[in-house]
């Protein structure tokens, strides 16, 4: 294969060459380039040669390859161990997992229950010489990320943010996918929405604003009374929460937007239970499009979060922060999309 000329010209300043360029000159594709560059396998070996002849012949800052280094995922206790309520980590991991494997990584997985294990962590990943870097799951800690300020190594947070942005972090984009589930109800005729959710992560708040922003543009009211919490993602405390709200104030409201699937199949249980009909009487829309959501009575419509995705883009910023490329902190949100099914109709007159 024949390596073409790389971008510049004799006697003038040639402009930054980039990766598209590295894949030009060598006939492959952009994707292969980048495979080659990253040590990642798959890549013939031939090709990968002359990859990295290309780039060192162009001065071009070659990412360190991550194959072989380890890395350790720090996960809360209770998105480890506790299955009923967070099959959320479980794709999360899944995806996790087939990247690591695409790089060649070795991953160490150890839970942390509290303050003193996460600070601990730092402390032994700081003195390994073989950790390369770490990723924490589903952790809102800011002593934590306070500690992290000046650790030598890169850290990144999956389906978490750091407020002040010292850290890279992946979550998918709460707040616009909660907008657009609250503006599909909208369109439906929805006024009253119940929000349903529980409180304490920045993830779930940035779902509440979400549900918030769409009540705001309508010009609607944001009555207080419209957001239910409850203590735990258990089914049976959604359930709990709908019937006690009908109970005391009758149905009040013609939808119910929860935080999560799991929250929205006890609402739908719950409205059920008070001898109500979802979608003709109340329209159920959760967030999650958990597997078991097609086959609810009625099917769930939810929006769609790229679980498996975000434990993948979470390895790709770590691989970034390990290579010589000088780049900041990154706060990357997934986009999400809306799944509709049967659990969502028209407001009743």
């Amino acid at each position: 294969m024949t390596v073409k000329p790389l971008p510049g010209k004799r006697g003038k300043k040639s402009r930054r060459v980039r990766l598209e360029d590295i894949a030009a000159a060598c006939g492959v594709s952009l994707s292969t380039a980048s495979r080659a560059l990253a040590g990642e396998k798959g890549v013939r070996p031939e090709i990968r040669q002359q990859v990295l002849e290309a780039a060192k012949i162009a001065n071009y800052v070659i990412p360190t390859a991550v194959a072989g280094q380890k890395v350790i995922l720090a996960a809360s206790s209770a998105a480890m161990l506790d299955y009923v309520r967070n099959q959320f980590t479980l794709y999360v991991l899944d995806g996790l997992k087939e990247r690591a494997q695409a790089l060649a990584l070795e991953i160490i997985t150890r839970p942390i229950a509290d303050k003193t294990e996460e600070l601990t962590l730092l402390k032994e990943a700081k003195d390994d010489p073989e950790i390369a870097g770490l990723l924490f799951l589903t952790v809102d800690d800011e002593a934590l990320l306070a500690a992290t300020r000046d650790f030598e190594k890169p850290v990144v947070l999956l389906n978490g943010d750091d407020p002040f942005m010292r850290l890279s972090s992946v979550t998918p984009c709460n707040r616009s996918s909660a907008r657009l589930a609250a503006d599909h109800l909208m369109g439906l005729g929805h006024q009253r929405i119940l929000f349903l959710m529980r409180p304490g992560r920045r993830t779930i708040e940035r779902r509440y604003e979400g549900w918030r922003d769409a009540l705001l543009h309508r010009g609607l009211p944001l009555d207080p009374d419209l957001v239910v919490p409850v203590d735990d993602w258990l089914p049976e405390l959604a359930t709990q929460a709908i019937v006690s709200r009908i109970e005391k104030r009758g149905l009040d409201f013609t939808a119910v937007l929860a935080a999560g699937d799991s929250l929205a199949v006890g609402a739908m249980l719950g409205i059920q239970q008070m001898g109500y009909n979802v979608p003709r009487d109340v329209s159920v829309m959760g967030m999650d499009d958990l597997p078991q959501a097609a086959f609810l009575n009625p099917p769930l419509t939810t929006m769609h979060i790229p679980m498996r995705e975000i434990g993948s883009a979470a390895l790709d910023l770590l691989r970034d922060s390990l290579s010589n490329l000088p780049f900041p902190p990154r706060r990357l949100e997934l986009a999400c999309h809306l799944v509709e099914r049967s659990s969502t109709g028209p407001a009743r007159v």
